[in-house]
């Protein structure tokens, strides 16, 4: 399993604005709107991808992502 954590689009991203400066000093002017953000890779054990969603979706609420600020995203991948 792969979650990416990110902020909202509507959250100013300071370390996405540092590298997005950095690489313009680099000479690379075409590359704007970068955002920065958290990869998280887990197993989850579970008999029925409905249930890993349920357990993935629970933890990224509980814990991996502030819902007020961060949105999440995930891949399921069957091993």
């Amino acid at each position: 399993m792969k979650i990416t954590v990110t902020l909202r689009k509507s959250i100013l991203d300071p370390q996405g604005k540092a590298i997005e400066h950095a690489i313009s000093t680099l000479g690379y002017s075409q590359v704007s709107d970068i955002r920065t953000g958290k990869l998280i890779e887990l197993k989850v054990g579970c008999a029925t991808r409905d249930d890993a969603e349920r357990v993935t979706n629970e933890i990224c609420k509980k814990l991996l992502a502030n819902p007020v600020m961060e949105d999440y995203t995930y891949e399921i991948e069957t091993v």
